[in-house]
């Protein structure tokens, strides 16, 4: 019998047809395109229209209830409460109803609030904007789990990371956009309130029309029943989120980077003009370059994890984040007094060009954290609760928002300079990052297999594609180095529990990465019974799990490059696992051009036979690869066969 959320991932399932070369490509499909420009236009319309009326009531209008210093901060916390209060209950609307028909209605209501605000700006009432405010924060909060929802039930694994890389490089130009549009229109002497008017509902009709395009993506879960209370709601949505530990300490680094990110966008204005000694000009040239830097990280994730939802970006995210956050502090420490200077003056020094260098790389590098880890918690969260995922991480997001301006500002009051807060937040980053990377170490795992298939070897990947994206798979390969593990760690979407010989557990390093992996330890049967009957029982609950099992069939690493007979560990892995009702497809894979490396063995003079001896004998960036074989059905599986096939492998 078919769930509903295998109907709902079947009737939008990507299909070969929709093969493309890179993430720009997916501009061209309809599943796509127009659910991009829907988010474009919205994402821009919300600061357009907050940016427009911040500069009416700093520069425009004199309220005595909302001094101007107040403005910008009374503005966004009214436009994240809605994400507090309605997060939860959008999560589940969206996992209930269509996901399309739930854009329609959100951009139909944005036309509405639009066009209240058209009126509030056309007579110059700020309590009326007020409460749009508030009325566009429940319309991105509706927004945002249909948002990261629709994603992964239109793209295939191999699509989530460039597909997301793309919205969050669309948001942000977006939001550069909009700000910049928003105050140059009501700066317009004398029709500037009326223009901002216009341009607000025009955006939201333009959004609203392109929604019109966008193809059907049925309900997750059609019959869940919703609970009204916003309270009782998130409890559950946080629990629901903290049953996968991985998606839900994702979801808490996620909620930091926007922490970290809030912090450098509230403080712009003040480190422009304070610290920087630069005009309004100077401000906004922060505001595009760390919009500019967000957009090119995320469009970088595609190119550097070869189409495939590659975690190991996010440590190397987490570094350039924190190296350049702390570079920045002692870039903009010691820059001597001056008058205000506009753009031409501020650019013409290059004591400045140290600043805006780091600040593009921190910000280029918090694109190459975020974006793996959202496509992550899309892959891994289960498709009938995935928006209410969704929804727990938005209202995480608002928390650590509030939290960021709560310490900015106490440690403002207490004395400390901007760039302070800067190198502060920096070293925080770095604290935070390795904390989690060791709550999860598939992160850090990934990040080495990234590096070592990145820096150390040129490595080559054919047939991917038929490595299973879900489901119980045993993966069976040659072994050639004490490092076949990592190289398959980098070559796979999903993580791999490893099946290996008991004595590489000893070996310094590699011995503890292992440990950190749950690879499982087996002794010769002769040797130790007990240990290889334990390791047979758990790798059958591996797959039972539904996890990615991978064996070297050989058993040991081979002492002349030669392919050596396989030996019958797998056929008791398939028979037991066939005696549960387990059915797991045997995929064969073969290691290439990796013998004669620093990490296989190699004969030396005397007849020895050592591996990681003479460091660097093929050089950096020698070619390696790995050949993927389609998938054997596990009534076909035979150790002669298998070998067979990985010896064809090795030779094409």
């Amino acid at each position: 019998m078919t769930t509903p959320a295998a109907a709902a991932t079947a009737a939008t399932a990507p299909h070969e047809a929709n093969a493309h070369a890179n993430q720009f490509a997916l501009l061209r499909q309809r599943r796509f395109a127009p659910f991009f420009w829907t988010q474009f236009a919205g994402a821009a319309n919300d600061n357009l229209f907050k940016f427009a009326f911040t500069v009416m009531v700093t520069y425009q209008l004199q309220l005595s209830w909302m001094p101007p210093a107040m403005a910008g901060l009374a503005i966004g916390a009214l436009f994240i409460l809605p994400f507090l209060l309605f997060s939860a209950t959008a999560g589940q609307l969206t996992d209930k109803f269509d996901k399309t028909k739930m854009i329609r209605f959100v951009k139909n209501l944005e036309i509405a609030i639009m066009l209240i605000a058209a009126w509030g700006f056309v007579r110059a009432d700020a309590v009326v904007l007020l409460g749009c405010v508030f009325l566009m924060g429940l319309h991105s909060t509706l927004f945002g789990p249909v948002k990261f929802a629709y994603l992964p039930q239109v793209l295939d694994a191999r699509e989530l990371t460039g597909g997301n890389g793309m919205v969050e490089m669309g948001t942000f130009v977006a939001i550069l956009l909009g700000q910049v549009a928003g105050g140059l229109l009501v700066a317009l002497p004398q029709v500037g309130h009326a223009t901002v008017a216009v341009a607000c509902v025009l955006l939201a009709l333009v959004g609203r029309g392109v929604a019109q395009a966008i193809p059907p993506a049925p309900a997750t879960d059609p019959g869940l029943v919703i609970n009204w209370n916003p309270f009782s709601e998130t409890w559950r949505n946080l629990k629901l989120a903290h049953g996968n530990i991985v998606v839900f300490r994702s979801l808490l680094g996620i909620s930091w980077m926007w922490f970290f990110g809030a912090v450098f966008l509230s403080q712009f204005p003040s480190f422009a003009k304070e610290v920087l000694h630069g005009d309004e000009q100077v401000a906004s040239l922060l505001l595009v370059v760390f919009s500019v830097g967000i957009g090119a990280g995320s469009l970088l994730c595609e190119t550097l994890s070869r189409r495939q939802v590659e975690i190991g970006l996010v440590p190397l995210g987490a570094i350039g984040m924190s190296v350049f956050a702390i570079d920045l502090y002692f870039a903009s420490r010691a820059l001597p007094p001056s008058a205000g200077m506009g753009l031409g003056a501020f650019m013409g020094q290059a004591a400045h060009w140290r600043v805006m260098a780091d600040l593009a790389l921190l910000s280029l590098f918090a694109g190459l954290y975020s974006v793996p880890m959202y496509a992550l918690i899309q892959l891994r969260s289960q498709p009938t609760h995935r928006a209410r995922i969704i929804a727990a991480n938005n209202i995480l997001n608002a928390l650590f928002m509030i939290g960021s301006s709560v310490i900015a500002g106490a440690l403002l009051g207490a004395g400390f300079t901007i760039p302070q807060i800067f190198l502060f937040t920096g070293i925080a980053n770095a604290l935070v990052a390795f904390y989690i990377f060791m709550l999860v170490p598939e992160y850090l795992l990934r990040f080495i297999a990234w590096m070592l298939s990145h820096f150390v070897y040129r490595f080559e990947i054919k047939g991917d594609e038929h490595i299973p994206t879900e489901g119980a798979a045993v993966l069976v390969c040659n072994h050639v180095s004490f490092i076949d593990a990592i190289l398959l760690m980098a070559a796979s979407p999903r993580p791999i529990r490893f099946i290996m010989d008991h004595r590489i557990f000893k070996v310094p390093v590699l011995g503890w990465l292992f440990k950190l992996a749950k690879a499982i330890p087996i002794a010769p049967q002769k040797e130790d019974p007990a240990a290889y009957e334990a390791a047979f029982a758990r790798a059958l609950g591996v797959l039972r799990e539904g996890d990615l099992l991978a064996i070297f069939p050989e058993g040991a690493i081979t002492r002349d490059g030669q392919l050596q007979p396989f030996k019958g560990g797998v056929m008791k892995i398939i028979e037991s696992a066939r005696a549960e009702g387990i059915e797991p497809p045997v995929i064969p894979m073969a290691l290439t051009n990796l013998w004669g490396s620093y990490f296989s063995r190699i004969e030396l003079r005397g007849g020895e036979n050592v591996a990681m001896a003479k460091p660097f004998r093929r050089g950096f960036f020698s070619r390696v690869g790995l050949n993927v074989g389609h998938a054997v059905p596990p009534v076909e599986v035979r150790p002669e066969a298998l070998q067979q096939r990985v010896s064809g492998l090795l030779a094409a």
